[in-house]
């Protein structure tokens, strides 16, 4: 039965059907399934209010109709309108007259539900209807009705009320997705496999990064605006734009190829060509033309790498190609065009770069609505081990030949790699360069601990004596004047450059206890009592320092 002690009414928007609701003005027509009448033949749903839509010269129907809902639902109160276009198939024709009624429409959300019914009207009607449901101008849930009869249904087309004849069934669609278990579901799994995916399927632990990658997933998917990736070299800035690449590609979300430039190898009239392309003649050497990397990257992505490296006059061509997606080649009066979406990387200040005057400053507002900052390896050392793992995946994969550490090689290896003296200045770069050499210098698959021990040799020397040679020599003249000559010449290589370190930590520390945190990250959170102070002043006691004395 219809409840008719409710407070909240429910109102239905039908466009009038010239087709399937005219059926004749006889008898018979009960016998036909009409579907604005079947809307209101339902036993479970009352429609208080009916907003019927239509041209102005099918009023006649509108009238029959109005009666017809009379007869077998007299609580229903019928409002006619008339839509204004000409031509019900002209999509823009069609959209701008619904718009126009949903916008003079007063709308009574807190004492009203609305239905908005897609089965009459043309298909065009409908998709109207549909997209400005989607978008809350009609701010309800769709109806759709179908003369398909379930088995209860089918017995009640044998009574003698007439009435009852062409019964059908509807079905209400709430367009909020998050409400249908089987959606959302499907929604959070693609979701969870387009993180996973731009994470090259690596089970990262660290929260602030896990958080940036759930973002940027939605923001690749959902965006073709320009991203600015952040960070330092080796941070891995290359990899996610690639992977953003691909994953947008997956969903058809582009054509064309991803283009990578290194703008740190641009110089000159051969930045101007390799971005732009260049006409025959137009410099010397232009002996033909050449279309450039924008326009190669038309329908897909270009990653600029090191954009802060562009010169000034590219700049300005950047900027206007990123806004009108067109651009003049070098030398050539005739634009070219190229729709591409841009991610740019940079391991600078951008800021300074604009105080300076060497980084267009439009140019920065245009590239940094979305801008992500990539940690580095050591910011996020609880990611190292499987980290790890994935790259002796890589090396397997590449080589052809499974690739694995022994016991003691593997704890050796990662306490060593999550220490202190452990730079990995190069970042992930250093990480793949080590496990590349351990797995070719590795009989049988197995990486053996002296395998590794001669790894952490190699590593320490890159890091320490090649690659910041110059810092530490001046390191060890503090030494000397911390400890006096006397006593730095008895200490070990490896003594002096993991005294150093800790040196470094200590002078840039606030306090002792914020030195023991940056020191022993993750050995502290294993101890039951964590005195980091203590522990740091343990250190520097040894050598008769003092926290104090380092700071000044």
């Amino acid at each position: 039965m219809k409840n008719k002690n409710r407070q909240i009414k429910t109102v239905a928007f039908s466009i009038l059907g010239t087709v399937l609701d005219q059926r004749g003005r006889g008898e018979r027509r009960w016998s036909k399934w009409r579907p604005t009448i079947s809307m209101c033949q339902q036993d479970d749903l009352l429609i208080d209010r009916m907003e019927l839509l239509f041209q102005p010269e099918f009023q006649a129907l509108a009238n029959q109709i109005s009666e017809d809902i009379i007869r077998i639902s007299p609580e229903t109160e019928i409002q006619h309108h008339h839509l204004n276009f000409q031509d019900p198939w002209d999509f823009e024709d069609v959209y701008n007259a619904l718009f126009d009624f949903s916008q003079q429409y007063h709308f009574k959300r807190d004492q009203e539900d609305y239905l908005i019914h897609i089965t009459t009207g043309t298909h065009v009607a409908q998709i109207c209807l549909y997209l400005l449901t989607e978008t809350h101008y009609l701010p309800g849930k769709l109806i759709q009705t179908s003369p398909l009869l379930t088995h209860t249904q089918s017995k009640r087309q044998t009574s003698k009320d007439s009435s009852k004849n062409g019964l059908g069934s509807y079905q209400i669609i709430d367009l909020d997705l998050s409400k249908y278990d089987q959606i959302a579901s499907r929604f959070h799994h693609e979701h969870t496999e387009g993180t996973t995916y731009l994470k090259s399927g690596i089970k990262t632990l660290n929260k602030q990064f896990n958080s940036m990658i759930e973002q940027l997933e939605k923001v690749s998917i959902r965006s073709q605006e320009a991203i600015l990736l952040t960070g330092p070299t080796g941070a891995g800035k290359s990899q996610l734009a690639k992977r953003i690449y691909q994953l947008k590609k997956q969903r058809g979300q582009f054509y064309g190829d991803f283009i990578v430039v290194n703008c740190a190898t641009l110089r000159g009239d051969n930045a101007m060509s390799a971005l732009f392309g260049h006409i025959k003649g137009s410099y010397t050497g232009a002996t033909s033309h050449r279309c450039g990397l924008l326009k190669s990257a038309d329908g897909g992505l270009l990653f600029l790498d090191e954009i802060g490296e562009l010169g000034l006059d590219e700049q300005a061509m950047l900027l206007r190609a990123i806004e009108e997606k067109t651009f003049l080649p070098f030398g050539s009066d005739k634009e070219s065009s190229s729709n591409f979406q841009l991610i740019a990387g940079t391991n600078k200040n951008f800021h300074q770069l604009v105080k300076q005057g060497l980084f267009r400053e439009d140019l920065l507002a245009r590239i940094n609505l979305w801008t992500y900052q990539l940690p580095s390896l050591k910011e996020r050392i609880e990611d190292l081990e499987p980290n790890i793992y994935f790259e002796l995946e890589s090396y397997s994969q590449k080589t052809g030949s499974l690739l694995r550490f022994n016991k003691q090689a593997k704890e050796k290896y990662i306490q060593f790699a999550s220490s202190a003296e452990a730079l990995w200045s190069a970042n992930f770069r250093d990480l793949n360069a080590s496990i590349i050499r351990m797995g070719t210098l590795s009989d049988n698959g197995r990486i053996s601990l002296e395998v590794v021990e001669d790894e952490i040799k190699r590593l320490l020397h890159n890091w320490y004596d090649n690659n910041t040679s110059k810092k530490h020599s001046d390191h060890d003249i503090n030494l000397d004047d911390l400890l006096g000559q006397e006593v730095t010449s008895q200490l070990d290589k490896y003594e002096k450059i993991i005294l150093n370190g800790v040196i470094e930590v200590c002078q840039e520390a606030s306090s002792m206890a914020d030195a023991g945190r940056k020191l022993f990250k993750h050995s502290r959170l294993l101890k039951k009592s964590q005195n980091d102070s203590h522990r740091v002043k343990q250190i520097l006691e040894r050598y008769n320092l003092s926290f104090e004395k380092l700071q000044k």
